[in-house]
């Protein structure tokens, strides 16, 4: 009697080696490359998705402009008569008698290769007169980001964890606070710390360095103070309810030790979502930051922003709000992409078996 072996030998066919019982079989060559192309596929999703936002936000930006009241044309001719001639030539200067689709094209074409355009009321590229302004505005945002991100999360932390009447009062102050808009707070702070105690100054950004430092302490504060106090509140409803879910309370009945607990289940599951909302509240802070700098007279994009609207300078206008929006919108794109590579249990577009 033959055995199997020899009968499929017979036939022509070797015979197939069977894994051992509880073994199981090994992947298929490549087939990591799935959720390899998937991460890629994914970020190239966010890429085009942050390009189309910033070629609507480029359309709105410079179109909102021209349906606003006024004409840029009063302010270069200071509201004088001029002839006609001279005001053809004014709109042959500026471009301002092209069509809109064209004024558009032009004005994209050069933002895409660092050019936005020559101001009107200055006369001069808006590129170098935002490069002269941008450190105020940058180290502004940077300290007020730092401000948040440490007491923020300090206070939430300790709110979640310490339950009890200091608890509770740290979060009652933090939730008046929020209700304070920035520039009252602002005015309080000037008001308390530069013009009665005299410890900070009361306008002007400093020279660069350690003065710019010291100047810049007042108005961060006053950019941070509320989103402090939502990232506070955020941080402790997010550790509250981890301390409340079953594997937490499954860990403690196990005996194992509360520090343990707390850095790995606790804060490690409560970071994500903090952090992506504290990753937001940071990218609010640049639209914050045009009242904080009116305010305190640091010279930076928020201010010149004002004045550029108040003289109707069109290419200043466009030009910083477009810088706004850009920052904004990058920076939540690169929150997003954070979150979702970071956290696994956020789908990266792979569609499950």
């Amino acid at each position: 009697m033959s055995s199997p072996d020899a009968a499929q030998a017979s036939q022509g066919t070797a015979p197939q080696a069977t894994a051992p019982q509880g073994t199981a079989p090994k992947p298929a060559a490549g087939a990591g490359s799935g959720s390899g192309w998937a991460l890629v596929r994914f970020i190239g999703q966010r890429v085009i998705g942050l390009l189309a936002t910033l070629f609507v936000a480029s359309l709105v930006v410079f179109g909102s402009l021209y349906l606003a009241p006024g004409n840029p044309l009063t302010f270069l001719t200071h509201g004088r008569s001029m002839a006609p001639d001279a005001i053809a030539q004014l709109k042959a200067q500026y471009h301002l008698d092209d069509p809109l689709w064209m004024q558009y094209l032009r004005w994209l074409g050069g933002v895409l290769h660092g050019d936005f355009g020559t101001s009107i009321i200055y006369n001069q590229p808006v590129s170098s007169l935002l490069a002269s302004r941008a450190q105020s505005t940058l180290l502004l945002v940077v300290m007020a980001a730092v401000i948040v991100l440490l007491f923020g999360l300090a206070v939430g932390v300790f709110a979640g964890l310490k339950p009890g009447v200091l608890s509770r009062s740290v979060m009652a102050l933090a939730t008046a606070t929020m209700a304070v808009p920035t520039f009252v707070a602002a005015v309080i702070l000037i008001l308390v710390f530069a013009v009665s105690l005299g410890w900070f100054p009361v306008f002007g950004a400093g020279t660069p360095g350690l003065d710019a430092v010291y100047h810049m302490v007042l108005p961060a504060i006053a950019l941070a103070l509320a989103s402090v106090a939502f990232v506070a509140r955020l941080a402790q409803a997010a550790i509250r309810q981890e301390l409340a879910a079953d594997h937490v309370q499954t860990a403690i009945s196990r005996g194992l030790a509360g520090r343990f607990i707390v850095r790995r289940h606790v804060i490690r599951n409560a970071a994500m979502p903090v952090l992506t909302v504290a990753g937001l509240t940071i990218a609010g802070l640049i639209a914050g930051s045009v009242v904080v700098e009116q305010v305190f007279q640091l010279g930076g994009f928020g201010q010149f922003l004002v004045a550029s609207v108040q003289q109707k300078d069109f290419p200043v206008v466009q030009a910083i709000c477009m810088v706004y929006v850009t920052a904004f919108i990058v920076l939540n794109t690169l929150i997003d992409l954070l979150y979702s590579l970071l956290d696994p249990r956020v789908s990266l577009g792979r569609t499950d078996s």
